[in-house]
């Protein structure tokens, strides 16, 4: 051991160092410890070469002087005191911090000294140096020869150590030094604290086993919802976004949380410039707070209030539907192509969680594209958030009823816009009796998701999200006089229908690109608005001529009530346009008033502020100032109250 004890009478001087050969000053011990002391024979170190690789000198340990107290030591393994047992002795040596290599007193202990009838030893307070030994090799019941063989370890490999250090008291030299007279309860107090140790070592390699389960599970999860993100926007976009435009977008999703009115004109050109294809989901959400902040919908309007989770837990009488357009939706994108997959599950839980909350439209074909389009972009009940947003705030669950009356007005409305503004391509398609339900109900129901690439989609999701219904108008205009050269070459029925369904949506990305900017700068709705009046006008008609031959009233009268009735349309069409512009230069002015009393407020409070400040500042001049001098400032400040005339002389002579 490398613990050096007290100086006694009976130890062994630096003489029996010489007529010991077996050891030299430098020697170390050996990898593996000594046998117990209690054992009968002891075991030497064998000599080791200072210069094998094996081996390296330790740090001398004899920090503490010796202690005055002694103890008697007593050997219970019943030899007897004249027998010299083989204790092992310590050599080390020291270089002095001048240079000067000098060797210190080698400290032997032997049997013989501690048998003597003379003063005992006492055990010193073992350093940290002799306690770190002690943890490595400390004295075990087996010989050198045979620990070395057990489960073939290496003789410089040292066994397993526990993780907490042993206290003086389970010390094996403290407990040999303070004479235990019964040794099987030192090996079974060991034992015992042995299985603890290793109960404890146990536990935590489970909890660590556990901990690295759930990690790895957490990244599995991670890479699957970033493998899933990368899947759902695989597409390309339609105009690049730039940097400006991304820190434009955060700043204002920032409001999104704190739910504050932004400029509509300012969200206008920023969506305009283009929409990052990362958070688009999260500007869609955006858009639909900013809308819901200055349009509240009527009671009567509003959707049941049941949450998505709990609709899922009902069961629909239009799951065969759904289950049959599954595979209909986006048939070739990856997310959806799957049968049966994550796309395809989660558009049917959307699908059904609708047709339960909106009884009267149920399921209708389209609303399955429209849902696929935004569940590309945000999760699940964020989706039914939206598509709920879309159906009864922006008003398109109408064109889904079972009737279609609103599907048939808006074909209407796409006819006479042709009409008015591209004659000669609206008598093309007449000429051919090509009807606008051919080819433009597809893009209303599915809102052009069925036909035409997703980034176009998306840029057209953008835009209805920030206007409403009439961009689906905008787009289809837009699409048919991009391309009316080609569509008056094409001469028959057939050619016109597949170029409508198959060629028109086979656009390039500057075309795309194109079409977007004039969505952008296009205003119809006073038009559309007028051609619904119309469209109600001309059923009414329709009504009571139907009315008229079944009662057989006179062709005049009618003719003077149609007459009348249309006028009276024609004057309240008048009177609610003119209303409509009144109400949004309203509103401007009302937005306008909302900021400048925001401003006001604020400047107010500063003021309200320097006031304070001011005031405190006089009372501090008050007090420092004696009181002749604040009595003649005073009298000074009312005679320039009361004559003005004396503060422009006196401006002057300054």
């Amino acid at each position: 051991m490398r613990g050096r004890f007290g100086s006694v009478d009976g130890f062994e001087r630096s003489n029996s160092l010489a007529s010991e050969k077996d050891y030299s000053p430098g020697d170390s011990p050996p990898g593996t410890p000594p046998a117990s002391p209690l054992s009968s024979a002891w075991h030497t170190f064998p000599e080791e070469d200072s210069d094998s690789p094996q081996f390296r000198r330790r740090a001398h340990t004899f920090s503490h002087p010796p202690s005055s107290t002694k103890r008697k030591l007593t050997l219970q393994d019943g030899r007897a005191p004249g027998v010299r047992s083989p204790l092992l002795r310590q050599s080390s040596i020291e270089q002095c911090s001048d240079g000067e290599g000098r060797k210190r007193t080698s400290s032997t202990c032997s049997n013989e000294s501690l048998n003597t009838g003379g003063t005992p030893a006492t055990p010193r307070r073992i350093s940290w140096r002799q306690r770190i030994f002690l943890r490595v090799a400390s004295p075990m019941n087996k010989s050198p020869s045979a620990m070395q063989q057990q489960d073939g370890l290496d003789r410089n490999e040292l066994l397993p150590l526990s993780p907490l250090a042993p206290t003086m008291e389970e010390d094996p030299l403290v407990l040999f030094l303070s004479g235990d007279d019964d040794p099987e309860k030192v090996e079974e107090k060991k034992s015992k604290e042995l299985r603890s140790l290793w109960r404890k070592a146990i536990h935590q390699q489970i909890l660590l086993l556990r901990m690295e389960k759930e990690n790895q599970k957490l990244e599995e999860a991670s890479r699957d919802e970033l493998q899933s993100r990368k899947v759902k926007l695989d597409y390309e976009e339609v105009g690049a976004c730039q940097r400006e435009v991304l820190i434009t977008w955060d700043k204002k999703l920032l409001n999104c949380r704190a739910k504050i009115r932004c400029d509509m004109e300012d969200i206008h050109a920023s969506l305009k410039e283009g929409v990052p294809k990362s958070r688009r989901g999260e500007i869609w959400q955006f858009l639909a707070l900013q809308y819901r902040l200055r349009h509240r919908l009527p009671n009567k309007q509003q959707p049941p209030d049941t949450s998505y989770k709990e609709l899922l837990k009902q069961l629909t009488a239009q799951q065969h539907a759904i289950l049959v357009d599954l595979g209909r939706t986006f048939p070739t994108h990856p997310y959806f192509s799957v049968q049966l997959g994550a796309g395809q599950l989660s558009l049917f839980n959307l699908l059904k969680a609708y047709s339960l909350l909106d009884k009267e439209v149920g399921y209708c074909q389209g609303i399955s594209f429209v849902a696929g389009v935004l569940l590309l972009h945000m999760s699940e009940e964020q989706a039914f958030e939206m598509l709920k947003f879309l159906m009864y705030d922006l008003g398109f669950r109408k064109q889904y009823r079972p009737d279609m009356m609103s599907l048939q007005i808006q074909m209407y409305q796409l006819s006479r816009l042709l009409h008015d503004y591209h004659r000669d391509l609206y008598n093309h398609l007449e000429e051919n009796e090509i009807s606008p339900s051919l080819y433009a109900a597809p893009w209303f129901l599915t809102l052009f998701a069925s036909q035409f690439p997703l980034g176009f989609v998306a840029r057209v999701f953008d835009i209805i999200f920030l206007q409403g219904t009439e961009v689906i108008f905008k787009v289809a205009l837009s699409l048919l006089s991009s391309q009316e050269t080609l569509i008056m070459e094409c001469e028959s029925f057939e050619n016109i229908v597949e170029f409508l369904k198959s060629t028109l949506p086979d656009m390039n990305t500057s075309e795309m690109e194109k079409i977007i900017t004039q969505v952008f700068e296009m205003d119809i709705s006073k038009q559309l608005h007028a051609y619904e009046v119309e469209y109600h006008v001309l059923q009414d008609e329709l009504q009571e001529s139907s009315y008229a031959c079944e009662d057989s009233e006179p062709v005049e009268k009618l003719e003077r009530a149609n007459s009348q009735l249309k006028r009276q349309n024609m004057d309240l069409l008048e009177k609610l346009q003119v209303a409509h512009s009144k109400i949004q230069a309203l509103e401007s002015n009302l937005e306008n008033l909302l900021t400048r009393e925001t401003k006001m407020k604020s400047l107010i409070r500063n003021l309200e502020q320097e006031k304070m400040a001011y005031q405190k500042i006089v009372e501090q001049i008050r007090k420092l100032v004696p009181a002749d001098a604040l009595a003649s400032c005073e009298s000074l400040l009312r005679d320039l109250n009361c004559n003005p005339s004396n503060k422009t002389k006196m401006g002057n002579k300054s």
